[in-house]
């Protein structure tokens, strides 16, 4: 469970600071599903638009809150800077995981 919960938070740090393709080589399962009505569930769908947030949005910053971590998965919580003189947002990723990789993504703001 530790090894999975450093999975999930690294993962988002690298999301958040734009290196989109290797979190998504180096974290993702080729079975990945994205649970977000927003969204395909597929992999292409969500980091195409983790790739374009990132070209709009250069200056993000990501603030982990808390990391949890059972035998059921990982749920992060986490604050979200556009920029640096936005307030930002709150975000709970919830993570489920197969052999070291995230199988299932589950996002809410």
């Amino acid at each position: 469970m530790k090894r999975e919960k450093e999975i999930a938070v690294e993962f988002l740090r690298m999301v958040a600071s734009g290196d989109v393709e290797n979190a998504f080589s180096l974290y993702v399962s080729p079975n990945f599903k994205h649970h977000n009505p927003y969204f395909k569930k597929d992999i292409s769908s969500l980091k195409t638009a983790m790739l374009e947030d990132a070209k709009q949005n250069p200056e993000k910053e990501l603030s982990i809150l808390r990391a949890m971590a059972d035998e059921e998965g990982v749920s992060v919580h986490s604050l979200v800077k556009q920029n640096p003189n936005d307030s930002g947002y709150i975000l709970a990723h919830f993570f489920k995981f197969q052999r070291d990789k995230i199988s299932e993504l589950w996002d809410l703001a």
